[in-house]
């Protein structure tokens, strides 16, 4: 295909190639060639100019298709334009002789449609340049079009159609001719040529001043006509003609002299107006036999007509506009109401044109004020509307207040202002739903008197009126949810004082039940106990229904529908009415058959009358229960219901008898009970009444096969039995539009209703299904029909296999014994059942059964497959292939197949052929695995020939669709097709004319399913691929360049999914420009111009899929076209200011369609995260533009920050200054829901940023970048801008956008708050806005304000307080009053709360501000800590730590007074949590009236609020408790309620007066578990959707609550409870990644552990633990001196023993052993323990070895000093040790000795003489001998002279501590021998070293003790003379040495090794 783009044509080439490649050749060169002549110089063109026209011309001649002859004509106008015109006369020439030709044939044909389509574009781009030929040229083609066929006529208005637009007012001499020739094409057989002399006439229209003045009856009457017979497109175009003919009737300005302007009569509104009027009451009938045809009664608008002028209205008032409609829409709302009124009985002459004609009503109404007027101007309508129902109901009441009853209810006047009031009521309804609560000025206007007006028409004699107001009511409670409890209290009042009004018993339970509904679309809700009041009036109505007759219709209708309503509010609060409920069940039916048969006997035709509209309000009740309280449908509650429904079915198989037996007035109510019994039984499991399955499938036969049914309702039964791919095939008015609303009337046909309210008033309180529109039921005539169907396939499925048998062949006997028109209606019900039947064994994976159930079944189908019925072919195809597939067998599936194929072979008619070649598309569907490749084969080639068969364009449409699936269903077999496949389609679609658009669509259908097929492949550089991607592209630019709608929907679904697959294929620019063209020119009247809503879904689902990968190019590509675009594809220009984002946000603006508004919305998304940085300005000004051109205010200007430092600081409303300038703003007048949008995206945009440049949120950062280049754009220089958005958002009108701004203002407070101002230091940037912030707020707290408002703003007022963007506390106070006003407001408690909304909303509000003050508090503590800790580490001057103290105290002082109450309402919150979070079996135990916040019948609904909310709350709660120690400051709170009524909580006090007090130590156990169990119930159990927010509030308040002693010892006492807790928190740190959470879990493990360890202390200090652990430890370290005792060398000890001994010493001092409660058990422990000790000495059985004595000894000595004396002064022991000690003296060893002295020293100086002295008296005769025997035996080495030393000074300490009468007798034994060891001179010379330290030793020790106890040593002198002599010779002989070696020897030598020994071995 390359070789195609060039200049000229390579006919070298395109000789070469076959037939098919040839038009594709030629279509793509032209394709390209169009694009190329733009591109080319002039010179160039001009060159080769001669050549291209040859060609070109030559082409033209050659029979070119559609497509081609377009492109062909279209690239020779733009040659001409840009080349020489010299030969274009020659050109026009060829074509008019083309034209004239003679040449009838077929094959001539196309050239001669080329030739006329070549003069029209020719003369479209040159124009006035061929004025001298323009009237040979129209003449000869006028001339031509009178022998021309369809196609012919077509493209001969079309091209008059560009003629007309090239030459402007110089085509005035043939106007009148042209005019003559549309006027007969307008009413043409063909629609497609309707289509085409529409567009004709409506460009004639803008110069032929005739058509809209002296000709505009003639016009009209018209258009009118082609209107009769119509197609969807037809209404489009005419309406779109007329439309706009009338609307320049009224505004265009007559040109010419002043004669020409006095003829032409200027019309006037009121007569335009009329002249459209008389279409939709007329249609187009002349005026006089239309009366004539009035008077006798029996003419009747056919509804395409009325369909079409109802079109052609709201053209007409679009055209006008807005600004115009505003003006005159008094007028218009008048006329337009007026057509349903009185004064045309004709449009209203039967129920059927009445519902009909309102429905055209409303459209109009809904299309010109919801699609034209802005908020503004909305309202003002609103209050028009209600004007005109004041004026209906005058009229009502004046024929009312006459007496005569009888002749007042049937007065034509009341009966004829019904349908006007019907029309009025629900356009009411819809604009106040549209407009949301920004109606509530509206509503709040007493002027106005609204919701008085609605109300007063309830009790209107019309029902029709009376469900429309209550309806009306439903809107306006789903728009302002604060009126819908006012509302239901009013109207129940009314019920119940106007009981004996029937009017008002009907009216004002219809206005209760819609309010019901509406309930589920109001998230606040209503307050519980209104469930309560309306079943309580509804038992009252059914009961008293029995006591007057006049009223018994009308309670008991009200009583059961009230009751069905009610089930709408769910489980919740059904549950507490259910035994009443079911007990109204049980009473409404008979209690057996006897009691049946006794009703039919007696009673008369009322009273069964009465009785039948019970029981269906009963049924309609239960099924209303069944639907929305599934929960309750326990086993029980089933079995309850179970026994009235035998009744139910039998009093459905009598209905016929008392039919017969009562009249024909029963029909009606007899048709709704069976109705109302087969919705339920449809509903209920087929199991619950197998008992009556075989009953109720002969009755459901008689249904299906009755005699009397009159009307064939296929359009409404078969669609859902169809596959809904399918439905494309059939009419257009399947398919969604704009005006379906209106074309479904015609769907359904002139014999059958549209669906309106009155057929089915207890519909009113069922979901809406579209949107904001009123319910539609149907008939119950119809609807029966629906149901019975439906019930069908469950209950045929359900029977026995032979009962299931019988049916089916009855079924089939029932269609062959009826004829004609009532066989097709048999055949249909019996179809539609079969079909339910399969369907639904096909979903229940059910089995049809045996064969011959195969052979009626099949029979059935096959018949269906062959009705002239399209509808019922296509169901039938479906039911084929549900066949099928319940068989589940392959021979017959291949047996269904071969018998599709030899129907096909056989047959030639239409009928057959496109109902098989659909069977075997659905059999692939859904068998996909009998795509054998043979089976294939046939397939294929079967719907190949098929679908070019030109002779049926509808066999072509439906086999193409066919094979649309088959290409779908057969996935990678379909491969070897591909080629074929795609030669065949383009082959097609550029052969297949343009008129037969249903076969273009089964061809984009086809070219879709190939490119899904081929998928990724597309990708390819191969030949082949790359043949088949051009061939594909190729297809999708014919598809584009078709003129139908749907078609170019299919070419952009084709492009898109081609740019999916190989997006560098796709040449965007031209993909984006084909878009933008479609969707801008649309996108001013876009529920106009735009005739296919699928058409604007293409393309807005293309765009959605491009901008995910390339939003930038998209972008840029639509700007460019904005700039580029060429005089005939002009765009909205309102895309070269706002690009393509911006006109997207207009059309997301005025679109109603929910798919489209969700896919604009995701465009926008997608673009907004691609560019929103790069253009960030550019972003915010389209936010802004679009919120501040709201319809109350122009712009507001933030407050200026040094104004209002001069001003008065404390004045908010300063910030709501406005500013009125002339700037236009782009948006004008925005609706509420497009304003929402865009604060949210605000909010994206800001989110965007945080992932980019650092700058965005750092103003100096971003200055500087800024300076360096201007370009740089960053966030924080818009701050200005985001402010006032949040604020405009936050003080709008409507609650949505309130919300939205306050989240708004909530993110830009938390990303802006810390942002320094580089200016000012010490501040930052926000602070300049606190007054916007504050007067942003102030308006969600005043009393009137929604409680889900008021929260969203005490989130942002915490945000705002903790954020600490404003230190003076003075300024702060402005936001933190307005929390203090929330606090007081609820501490009344749930009592005291709106009671407007359901008590839930209550909670939501009170729990929002307890989290709010929670918020502020944490960080209040937070700031506090930190600051005294940087008190503790900083040295402050005192001015800036008194500043410091001010600022971070401050904010804690602002909560502290009102910390009381906080804690308070804290604690009783996190009880109310803790309750509601135990698992259901503990339901029972939870309070019977709910918590301190929560009322028990919403505790469901409040739990979600409770868990937004409770971990801040639990956080602040731990705080507190913390800052008090866990100590109960208030002395009441011990002991007695809390002293408010908001906390009638068990937890710190009893729940009623005589609960016992508490003490304090109870109450904070009480609080500890409450924290940590919600703590440890959360962290536990972490849900997927657990918040950080809340895990780290948790772990802080752990951290807060082990922060003070009190909990920790709780803690630390109960192991268990921290192994628990440490558990938890090890499977938080494994399940969470975050470091945050992580560290706060390991800081309380820290805690945990650190509580532990306080324990262990805490019970080292406990007497009573150390009993049980000291046998243990006794144990333990004696057993370690046992086994390591043993002698060492030197008498050395191990380090062993020394510790082990050391560790003795410290338990037997422990102060545990003299601790009153343990010092029993530690004494005789001890006691065993040197028991112990002192066996050791012993040997048992000789085995082990021999124990050092020292260790042993030393071990008694240190239990002897250390215990208490009670331990060692029992006989028995300290005998023992007595004995050791004097057994170790005796031992030769002298280190033994010495270290025995030792200890003896030691327990002769203990203290106690209990101790001390039985070892004193026992052992000091043993010592003195010892001493004594050294005389003789004299020491020989330094042992043994420290044997004596350690023996002396054990002597000499015994002295020291004798009493005074025995020391002079120790002191006499002492001194002999002291002196025996002294020496003479001789001696002491010759002595050893031994004997002289021994004797200076003696000498030092008398001349201490001479002097110390002088009496008793002179005594001793004198009576012992050798003594004396021998002590003073010593001391004369040594007298020098006494004086130096003494002293060196005591304080060099001894002092120094005793010093090391005490270091090492002083355990005493």
């Amino acid at each position: 295909m390359e070789l195609a783009h060039s200049l000229l044509l390579n006919e070298e080439v395109y000789n070469q190639l076959g037939e098919v490649q040839k038009a594709e050749f030629i279509f793509d060169w032209l394709s390209y060639l169009e694009k190329l002549l733009l591109a080319t110089s002039r010179s160039d063109v001009k060159e080769k100019q001669k050549t291209l026209v040859e060609q070109l011309l030559s082409l033209l001649t050659s029979s070119p298709g559609p497509p081609t002859r377009k492109l062909l004509a279209k690239n020779l106008g733009v040659l001409y334009s840009i080349g020489d015109t010299f030969s274009v006369y020659e050109t026009i020439d060829k074509c008019n002789d083309l034209i004239r030709s003679k040449d009838d044939s077929p094959s001539y044909l196309p050239t001669k449609l080329a030739a006329v389509v070549c003069l029209g574009s020719l003369y479209r781009k040159l124009g006035r340049v061929l004025v001298n030929t323009f009237t040979d040229t129209v003449g000869n083609i006028l001339k031509a079009m009178k022998s021309a066929e369809s196609q012919g006529r077509y493209e001969i208005m079309l091209s008059l159609q560009n003629i007309l637009n090239g030459l402007g007012a110089a085509a005035t001499p043939c106007h009148r001719d042209v005019y003559k020739a549309a006027k007969s094409c307008l009413t043409d057989r063909s629609m497609a040529v309707r289509c085409a002399a529409a567009k004709c006439l409506l460009e004639l229209q803008k110069e032929a001043i005739f058509m809209w003045s002296t000709d505009l009856d003639s016009v009209a009457t018209l258009c009118f006509k082609s209107f009769e017979g119509s197609n969807y497109d037809v209404r489009i175009s005419v309406s779109k003609l007329l439309g706009t003919v009338l609307a320049k009737a009224i505004i265009s300005k007559h040109p010419g002299s002043a004669v020409s302007r006095q003829s032409i009569r200027r019309l006037s509104l009121e007569e335009v107006l009329e002249l459209l009027g008389t279409g939709f009451l007329r249609g187009s009938s002349g005026f006089l036999r239309a009366s004539g045809d009035m008077l006798k009664g029996t003419s009747s608008v056919s509804r395409d007509v009325r369909v079409g002028v109802t079109q052609a209205y709201v053209v007409f008032v679009s055209t006008l506009g807005g600004t115009w409609l505003e003006k005159n829409f008094a007028a218009f709302l008048s006329h337009v109401l007026s057509l349903v009124s009185q004064s045309h009985p004709k449009a209203t002459q039967t129920q059927t044109d009445a519902v009909c004609g309102r429905r055209c009503i409303s459209f109009i109404l809904r299309a010109a004020i919801g699609g034209l007027l802005g908020e503004k101007a909305q309202i003002a309508a609103a209050k028009d509307i209600c004007q005109a129902i004041w004026k209906l109901k005058k009229v009502v009441d004046a024929v009312m207040n006459e007496g005569n009853v009888e002749t007042r209810v049937g007065s034509t006047d009341v009966m004829a202002s019904q349908h006007m009031l019907v029309c009025a009521l629900q356009e009411l309804g819809n604009l106040i739903y549209s407009l949301g609560t920004t109606a509530a000025p509206l509503l709040q206007d007493s002027s106005a008197g609204l919701l008085d007006s609605v109300i007063s028409v309830i009790q209107h004699p019309s029902i029709a009126v009376r469900l429309a107001a209550a309806w009306c009511l439903h809107c306006i409670a789903v728009a302002l949810p604060s009126y819908l409890t006012p509302l239901l209290d009013r109207c129940l009042e009314r019920l119940t004082v106007l009981k004996s009004s029937p009017e008002a018993v009907t009216g004002f339970s219809f206005a209760v039940a819609a309010l019901l509904g509406a309930v589920k679309h109001c998230p606040l809700g209503i307050p519980h106990g209104k469930g309560k009041i309306i079943m309580t009036l509804a038992e009252d109505l059914l009961c008293s229904a029995v006591q007057n007759s006049r009223l018994s219709a009308q309670r008991t209708q009200s009583g059961w529908l009230l009751i069905a309503a009610l089930m709408t509010l769910g489980p919740a609060v059904v549950s507490h009415h259910l035994a009443r409920l079911l007990l109204l069940w049980k009473c409404v039916f008979p209690v057996s058959p006897k009691d049946l048969e006794t009703e039919k006997s007696r009673g008369d035709s009322f009273t069964w009358q009465v009785t039948l509209e019970g029981r269906a309000g009963a049924l309609c009740a239960i099924k209303s229960f069944v639907f929305h309280c599934g929960d309750l449908l326990t086993e029980e509650v089933i079995q309850r219901l179970l026994p009235p429904l035998p009744c139910a079915v039998d009093l459905l198989i009598q209905l016929s008898s008392v039919l017969r037996t009562y009249g024909s007035t029963l029909k009606t109510p007899s048709v709704v009970y069976k109705q109302r019994l087969y919705e339920l039984l449809i509903l209920l499991p087929p199991e619950s009444y197998e008992g009556n399955l075989c009953a109720l499938l002969k009755e459901l036969v008689a249904d299906l096969t009755a005699s009397d049914i009159q009307v064939a309702a296929s359009a409404f039964l078969l669609p859902p039995l169809c596959h809904q791919d399918d439905l494309v095939i059939l009419s257009p008015l399947l398919q969604e539009t704009d005006h379906r609303f209106i074309e479904e009337q015609l769907l359904l046909g002139n014999g059958i209703a549209c669906g309106s309210l009155e057929y089915d008033p207890y519909s009113i309180y069922e979901k809406d299904v579209e949107g904001d529109s009123v319910p539609k039921p149907l008939p119950p005539v119809l609807s029966v029909i629906s149901s019975a169907v439906k019930l069908f396939g469950v209950v045929c499925a359900h029977v026995g296999e032979a009962q299931r048998l019988f049916i089916l062949e009855q079924l089939l006997d029932s269609i062959k014994h009826t004829k004609g028109a009532r066989q097709q209606i048999v055949q249909l019900h019996v179809v539609s059942s079969l079909s339910s039947f399969l369907k639904y064994l096909a979903g229940s994976k059910g089995n049809l059964g045996p064969e011959e159930m195969r052979r009626p079944a099949l029979a059935l189908v096959m018949g269906a497959l062959e009705s002239p019925n399209p509808l019922l072919r296509c169901a039938a195809a479906e039911a084929w292939a549900r066949l099928a597939q319940v068989v589940d067998d392959g021979a017959f599936t291949a047996a269904l197949a071969q018998v599709s194929f030899d129907k096909l072979k056989s047959a030639r008619d239409v009928v057959t052929r496109t109902g098989y070649s659909l069977a075997l598309g659905s059999l692939h569907r859904y068998l996909g695995g009998i795509s054998s490749s043979q089976h294939l084969n046939s397939c294929v080639g079967i719907l190949f020939t098929l679908s070019q068969d030109s002779t049926s364009p509808n066999v072509q449409t439906w086999a193409l669709h066919s094979l649309s699936l088959i290409i779908d269903s057969a996935g990678p077999l379909y491969n070897m097709h591909v080629e074929p496949t795609l030669s065949l389609i383009i082959m097609l679609l550029l052969n297949v004319p343009p008129t037969h658009a249903e076969v273009h669509q089964s061809l984009g259908r086809c070219l879709n399913a190939l490119i899904t097929t081929l998928g990724p492949e597309l990708q390819g550089n191969s030949t082949s691929i790359s043949t088949l991607r051009t061939s594909c592209l190729l297809g999708c630019a014919v598809m584009q360049d078709n003129p139908d709608c749907l078609v170019q929907a299919q070419a952009i679904s084709c492009l898109q999914q081609l740019h999916m697959f190989a997006p560098r294929h796709v040449n965007l620019s031209s993909l984006v420009s084909c878009l933008c063209e479609i969707l801008l020119d649309n996108s001013v009247l876009v529920n106009l111009c735009s005739p296919y809503l699928l058409l604007r879904r293409a393309v807005l689902a293309c765009l959605r899929q491009l901008v995910q990968r390339e939003a930038a190019e998209v972008s840029e590509h639509a700007v460019m076209l904005a700039k580029d675009s060429r005089e005939e594809l002009t765009p909205d220009a309102n895309i070269r200011e706002v690009g393509l984002e911006g006109a997207l946000l207009t059309l997301l603006d005025k679109e109603t369609d929910q798919k489209l508004c969700h896919d604009i919305k995701e465009t926008l998304n997608h673009m907004l995260t691609s560019m929103a940085v790069d253009k960030l300005s550019f972003w915010l000004k389209l936010c802004k533009d679009v919120l501040a051109a709201s319809a109350d205010f122009t712009t507001v200007t933030c407050v200026d920050t040094m104004q209002e430092e001069e001003g008065d600081k404390g004045d908010d409303a300063s910030v709501l200054t406005t500013r009125n300038d002339d700037k236009s703003y782009p948006f004008t007048n925005p609706r509420w829901a497009t304003r929402v949008f865009a604060a949210e995206c605000v909010c994206r945009i800001i989110s965007q940023c945080e992932n980019a440049h650092s700058a965005h949120f750092d103003i100096a950062l971003a200055q500087e970048m800024r300076k360096r280049d201007s370009r740089n754009d960053f966030l924080v220089l818009h701050l200005a801008d985001l402010i006032r958005m949040a604020f405009m958002a936050a003080t709008d009108h409507s609650d949505q956008l309130r919300l939205s701004g306050l989240e708004t203002l909530l993110v830009v407070i938390r990303r802006f708050a810390s942002i320094p101002e580089p200016e000012f230091p010490g501040h930052v940037i926000l602070e300049q806005y606190q007054a916007n912030v504050g007067a942003a707020l102030r308006p969600a707290f005043t009393s009137e304000t929604p409680p889900d408002v008021t929260a969203k703003a005490c989130q942002v007022c915490s945000a705002w307080i903790a954020s600490g963007v404003v230190s003076d506390l003075n300024d702060l106070r402005r936001v933190h009053q307005l929390l203090v006003s929330s606090l007081t407001k609820i501490q009344a408690g749930k009592e005291a709360l709106s009671h407007l909304y359901n008590e839930s909303a209550s909670t939501m509000e009170i729990l929002a501000v307890l989290k709010a003050w929670a918020e502020v508090y944490i960080i209040a503590v937070g700031r506090h800590k930190s600051h005294r800790q940087a008190l503790k580490t900083t040295t402050y001057s005192e001015d800036c730590v008194r500043n410091e103290s001010y600022s971070s105290d401050g904010l804690l002082d602002l909560v502290h007074t009102d910390l009381g109450t906080l804690s308070r309402l804290w604690l009783a919150a996190l009880q109310d949590f803790a309750l509601l979070t135990l698992p259901s079996e503990f339901a029972s135990q939870l309070p019977v009236e709910g918590g301190a916040f929560y009322t028990a019948e919403t505790s469901e609904s409040a739990k979600l609020h409770y868990y937004n909310s409770w971990a801040l709350i639990l956080h602040a709660t731990a705080l507190w408790l913390t800052s008090t120690g866990f100590v109960v400051a208030d002395p009441d709170e011990g002991a007695s309620h809390l002293s408010r009524p908001v906390t009638p909580t068990s937890m710190c006090q009893g729940s009623s007066s005589g609960a016992t007090v508490k003490s304090p130590e109870d109450v904070c156990t009480d609080r500890f578990h409450l924290i940590l169990g919600i703590s440890v119930e959360f962290l536990c159990s972490l849900r997927s959707d657990a918040t950080m927010e809340s895990i780290t509030a948790c772990l802080h308040a752990l951290q807060a609550l082990l922060d003070v002693p009190w909990p920790r010892s709780k803690i630390g006492s109960d192991q268990d409870l921290g192994i628990e807790l440490l558990n938890v928190l090890h499977r938080v740190i494994l399940t969470r990644e975050s470091p945050s959470i992580q560290l706060a879990s390991l800081e309380v493990v820290r805690q945990i552990i650190c509580a532990a360890q306080e324990h262990v202390k805490e019970k080292r200090r406990s007497a009573e633990g150390s009993i049980s652990i000291l046998p243990t430890i006794l144990y333990l370290t004696i057993g370690v001196l046992r086994e390591t005792a043993v002698k060492l060398p030197g008498g050395q000890l191990s380090s062993t023993v020394a510790a082990s001994l050391q560790a003795l010493k410290g338990i037997l001092s422990s102060p545990m052993a003299r601790a009153e409660k343990s010092h029993t058990a530690w004494t005789d422990l001890l006691r065993s323990a040197l028991t112990t000790i002192l066996d050791y000495w012993d040997p048992v059985d000789g085995t082990h070895q021999e124990l050092d004595e020292i260790s042993l000894l030393t071990a008694i000595t240190v239990f002897t000093l250390s215990t208490s004396p009670e331990v060692t002064t029992i006989p028995c022991l300290q005998k023992r040790c007595i004995e050791k000690f004097k057994a170790t003296l005796e031992i030769k060893d002298p280190v033994v000795q010495i270290k025995t002295y030792q200890l003896l020293l030691s327990v002769f100086q203990y203290p106690n003489p209990a101790v001390s002295y039985p070892y004193i008296y026992s052992l000091v005769s043993s010592i003195v001998e010892k001493l004594q025997e050294i005389d003789q035996r004299k020491p020989e080495d330094t042992t043994e002279l420290q044997i004596f030393q350690e023996g002396i000074k054990v002597l000499e300490a015994l002295v020291a501590i004798a009493e005074e009468q025995h020391r002079s007798q120790l002191v006499a034994c002492l001194l002999p021998i002291l002196i025996s060891f002294l020496l003479d001179d001789n001696a002491l010379g010759s002595a050893t070293a031994v004997m002289k330290n021994l004797h200076d030793f003696a000498l030092q020790n008398l001349m201490q003790i001479g002097p110390q106890y002088s009496s008793v040593f002179k005594n001793v002198m004198a009576s012992s003379p050798a003594l004396k002599a021998r002590l003073e010779a010593a001391i004369k002989g040594n007298r020098e040495n006494v004086k130096v070696k003494i002293p060196t020897s005591k304080h060099t030598k001894n002092p120094g090794k005793n010093a090391s020994i005490q270091l090492k071995t002083n355990f005493l």
